[in-house]
C-alpha cells in the first residue's frame, strides 16, 4: 500500500554535532551540499508521501525558512519552541496534525543510498510490509556492516519473519533500527501529553510480539557528528553517489 502521511522528528539539540550546532539546527547540515532534512523529505515523496508533519524547536526560524522552499511532500509545522516532546511525545504531538491512518516516520539525521534502481524504495517496501494485523509497528533495520557513522551498538534481533526482539550478545541475526517506521496513528492514541521516548512504545510491542523489521536495501548513513559528515560524503564517494571530488 501507499502511505500518504508521514512525520520527521527534526526537533532535536544537536549536541553531539557541537560547534556546528550552535548556529544552526542539526537538520540543515549539509552532506555532499544537501541539508539532512531534504534527504529524509526526500525519501518521503519518492515513496509517495503528500503531507509530512515536522517538528521544530532549535533554531526553529532557520527551519521554518528552509522548509518554505519545498512544495512536495506538503510540510506542517509541529512547534517545540516551548519545550522539547523527545521522540514519542514529538511524534504523539505531531502526528494529531494528521489523519487517523498509517503513517511513516523518519528521524532526520539519517539516510540510505544504494537503492536499485527500477526496484521499489526501501520506504514503499516497508510500507508493504506493514500489516496492522499482526504489527504494531515495522521497523527498517540494517545490518551493521552495512552502515556509515554508527557508533556500532547493535539494536535488535531479527527472526526469520521478521519479528524483533530485543539483541542480547550471541544472538545469529542482530540489526540496527534505520530510523524508519510505518505505523497506524492509533497507536499513540493513549500517549501521554508530556516528554517521552519512543523506546516505551517499541517494548511494549515487543512484549505482545507486535514488533516487526524489515532489512534495508543499500547502504545506510547516519550523521551525528561533525566527523561523520565527511565518514558518510567519503561512503557516497565509494559508492559513486557523488563524484570523486564534487557534491550531487
Amino acid at each position: 500500500m501507499t502511505i500518504h502521511h508521514a512525520m520527521v522528528l527534526a526537533a532535536g539539540l544537536g549536541t553531539r554535532m557541537r560547534p556546528i550546532t550552535e548556529t544552526m539546527p542539526k537538520p540543515l547540515v549539509k552532506v555532499a551540499g544537501k541539508a539532512l532534512i531534504d534527504y529524509a523529505l526526500d525519501h518521503l515523496q519518492q515513496a509517495g508521501v503528500t503531507t509530512a508533519v515536522v517538528n521544530l524547536h532549535h533554531f526553529a526560524d532557520q527551519m521554518q525558512a528552509h522548509l518554505k522552499s519545498r512544495d512536495h511532500p506538503r510540510i506542517i509545522l509541529s512547534d517545540e519552541q516551548a519545550a522539547l516532546m523527545n521522540s514519542g511525545g514529538g511524534l504523539a504531538k505531531g502526528i494529531r496534525l494528521l489523519p487517523t491512518g498509517p503513517i511513516l516516520v523518519m528521524n532526520a539525521d539519517l539516510f540510505w543510498i544504494g537503492e536499485a534502481a527500477g526496484n521499489k524504495t526501501n520506504l514503499q517496501r516497508l510500507a508493504d510490509f506493514f500489516d496492522p494485523a499482526r504489527m504494531d509497528m515495522a521497523m527498517l533495520c540494517v545490518s551493521l556492516a552495512r552502515t556509515t557513522g554508527h557508533n556500532g551498538k547493535v539494536d535488535f534481533q531479527m527472526a526469520e519473519d521478521g519479528r524483533l526482539t530485543r539483541y542480547q550478545p550471541g544472538d545469529s541475526h542482530g540489526v540496527v533500527y534505520a530510523g524508519a517506521i510505518a505505523m497506524h496513528s492509533s497507536l499513540l492514541d493513549d500517549a501521554p501529553e508530556e516528554a517521552f521516548n519512543l523506546n516505551i512504545y517499541f517494548d511494549r510491542a515487543i512484549a505482545r510480539g507486535r514488533l516487526y523489521g524489515l532489512e534495508l536495501e543499500g547502504h545506510w548513513l547516519t550523521v551525528g557528528t561533525p566527523e561523520a559528515i565527511g565518514e558518510a560524503e567519503d561512503e557516497m564517494r565509494r559508492q559513486g553517489v557523488i563524484p570523486a571530488n564534487g557534491n550531487l
